[in-house]
């Protein structure tokens, strides 16, 4: 459509002369515009939220110190049964550094029999005490 269809003028016109023709609302008006915020309030609220949350953790919680407890007894246990066969257990380790000492003693005995003065078992430090051979010799399946 041509501008002189529109505004009812034969021709061509200056713009000067054509009559103003301005836009406006429909009657009545436009539909009012919703610009706020509108959240559904669907759903727990936060504090429903917050104490579903501290109930859980504080359930977890509960859960982790019976575990605990429980783990802490089978510790004990386990502990205390060592406690009770420690004393067999050191017994079978002394009878057999026992035997192993003498069988040392022996070899000793045997490779050092030509060196003037030896005296077989005698510890080679002079601190005193007593301790046993902390290199392994008398445990060769440990090497």
């Amino acid at each position: 459509m041509t501008e002189a269809a529109i505004r009812k003028k034969p021709g061509m016109a200056s713009v000067k002369d054509m009559p103003i023709l301005q836009d406006g609302p429909p009657p009545g008006g436009f539909a009012p515009v919703r610009y706020a915020r509108r959240i559904p309030t669907k759903g727990p609220s936060a504090m429903a939220i917050f104490l579903a949350a501290f109930g859980a953790f504080s359930w977890g919680m509960y859960q982790v110190g019976k575990g605990n407890k429980i783990r802490r007894a089978l510790k004990e246990e386990k502990y205390a049964a060592r406690r009770a066969i420690l004393p067999m257990l050191q017994a079978e380790e002394d009878e057999r550094f026992v035997k192993e000492w003498k069988s040392y003693l022996e070899y000793e005995a045997e490779v050092m029999k030509d060196v003037p003065g030896w005296k077989v078992g005698e510890s080679v430090y002079n601190s005193g005490k007593w301790m046993p051979p902390a290199t392994g010799e008398l445990r060769p399946e440990v090497w």
